[in-house]
């Protein structure tokens, strides 16, 4: 991976540190699942995800950001552990490898779960953390796991057993293919802006802030690309299809 082009991408370079790569990452490189309706190939391979995210200027989902990121972190010099989890489903816990998140230096790192911490949080403190994203809290939790809550909510698990990307790929095709998946239902396209965050979600565009949040709608394929490019930097030539 060219760790430069990168590097440049996200409006950084080697001397950045990784509070403010974790925060401009966000800020660049949208979460997005647009690849799964529109039919495309999603690969874990390391030249693959350079060619959709520095070259195409795409994003991902959490396999494709959180691996790609971990690969820069290493090139940089980072200590990474990549690291499995089940996400919270609100009456149930995901299935194991649900989720990729990344231990970097001691600091739980993750640009790949949508709406999350904007910095990286520390993984060994128990106390409260606040962060622009909400308050965060890291927690043991049963056989040695290890909880991350959001304002009081569950995110997601932690298994804490060191894993490598090609250990995701079983997962990250049944994100893409299951009917059970939610990756499959919607479309949806995501990123930090500032203190805000930018969303477009099958036909809305949602701005939120704090307590704040506007919606609009997009009623035409023009409105809904014109979107994707204006505030995401996505080109595309047709819609995807679950937002047609």
């Amino acid at each position: 991976m060219n760790v430069d082009a990168y590097l440049e991408r996200i409006g950084a370079d080697r001397t950045t540190g990784l509070r403010d790569l974790h925060r401009l990452h966000q800020e660049t490189i949208p979460f997005e699942n647009l690849s799964i309706h529109l039919g495309e190939r999603i690969s874990l391979d390391p030249d693959d995800l350079f060619r959709k995210i520095v070259q195409s200027r795409r994003g991902g989902f959490c396999y494709e950001l959180n691996g790609a990121f971990a690969l820069v972190l290493e090139a940089l010099g980072h200590d990474v552990t990549r690291l499995a989890c089940r996400v919270n489903g609100g009456d149930h816990l995901g299935p194991p490898f649900d989720h990729l998140t990344l231990l970097v230096d001691g600091w739980l790192v993750d640009v790949g779960f949508g709406a999350h911490s904007t910095y990286p949080l520390h993984f060994t403190t128990r106390d409260p953390q606040p962060d622009p994203g909400g308050v965060f809290t890291i927690v043991p939790s049963p056989d040695g796991d290890v909880d991350v809550l959001k304002d009081g909510r569950l995110e997601y698990r932690i298994e804490m057993k060191k894993r490598d990307l090609p250990d995701f790929i079983p997962t990250c095709w049944y994100q893409r293919t299951s009917p059970d998946s939610h990756f499959t239902r919607n479309t949806i396209c995501t990123r930090l802006d500032g203190d805000a965050r930018l969303t477009i979600s099958g036909r809305k565009f949602i701005r939120t802030k704090g307590d704040s949040r506007t919606e609009e709608a997009l009623p035409t394929d023009d409105a809904l690309l014109a979107a994707y490019r204006e505030s995401f930097g996505i080109t595309l030539d047709r819609v995807p299809g679950a937002a047609r």
